[in-house]
């Protein structure tokens, strides 16, 4: 199966009324299990690579990045690469610069944290640049809840600056706060669908929703029925990875081999990542 283009799989989830599933990448064991869980659900998905992931590899993406690459590749189904939450300049023209090279499909331009006109100005130049490069370009125009000082629970998308925030900067898909947040180890978070679906109404691109580890799976049924077409999950996978690593270790407590644990931690994010690529499949 060859590398896809996020365009694509965002296209056909599109199409086909649902979402596609965004899963964080960490380590090449993160890549793995999600090429090994898409492929017990038949179905296609996003390895994401953060900004912040990117800085626990020293800063430079390319070593992980060819990992995620060779794993797409070698994946009994379609699986596209994408850079989320990039919010250094320099790594965003990095990105770009490099999209080809690096198998990119995607990035997420984060400037939220700016105020409202220099986010605008700041998406709309990056979201040029990328889309000459051919990426297809995730952005938002305020942060999403949950860690490293977001904004305060209860804050969500006005569906009217929505419109306008996309019109103004091009962006092909738009990350929206409407009850989710980052980091969550419960899956607690209200989602609310119904300014979900007055955003879809007003807004002529995909929307995105992050967070979505901490989203029961009937809410994500639900946010994704009334528009959601992406759909983020990380902390879920690093939950099962290290209980299963833990579990492992504790069994073994003389153990220096890293295999054993690593091999449990990969089986898990495995599992995990087929229980949310089913969940996304439509009815």
């Amino acid at each position: 199966m060859t590398l896809a283009p996020t365009r694509q799989l965002v296209a056909d989830a599109v199409a086909g009324g649902r979402a596609v599933a965004g899963f964080n990448v960490i380590t090449l064991e993160h890549a793995e299990a999600i090429a090994e869980g898409a492929g017990r659900a038949g179905t296609g998905a996003i390895l994401q690579l953060s900004e912040n992931a990117i800085r626990f590899h020293g800063g430079d993406p390319r070593a992980i990045l060819a990992a995620c690459r060779a794993v797409a590749e070698a994946a009994a189904v379609p699986l596209a690469i994408h850079l989320d939450h990039v919010e250094d300049p320099a790594l965003v023209d990095l990105a770009i610069a490099n999209a080809d090279a690096w198998g990119l499909g995607s990035i997420m331009v984060d400037a939220s944290r700016l105020d409202d006109a220099a986010n605008v100005a700041a998406t709309a130049d990056a979201a040029r640049r990328a889309h000459d490069a051919g990426l297809w370009v995730e952005a938002e125009l305020g942060e999403i809840g949950g860690k490293d000082g977001a904004h305060a629970p209860g804050v969500r998308t006005d569906p009217d600056e929505a419109a306008a925030f996309v019109a103004a900067t091009g962006v092909d898909g738009l990350a929206v706060a409407v009850g989710s947040s980052h980091a969550m180890r419960e899956r607690t978070a209200g989602v609310d669908t119904e300014l979900v679906a007055r955003i879809a109404a007003r807004v002529p691109v995909p929307l995105v929703l992050h967070g979505s580890s901490g989203v029961a799976d009937e809410t994500i049924r639900a946010a994704v029925a009334a528009g959601i077409r992406k759909v983020n999950v990380g902390t879920a996978l690093s939950i099962a990875g290290t209980a299963a690593a833990r579990a492992e270790l504790a069994a073994a407590p003389d153990a220096v081999d890293p295999r054993p644990y690593l091999r449990a931690s990969r089986a898990a994010m495995a599992d995990t990542v087929e229980h949310f690529a089913h969940l996304l499949l439509a009815d």
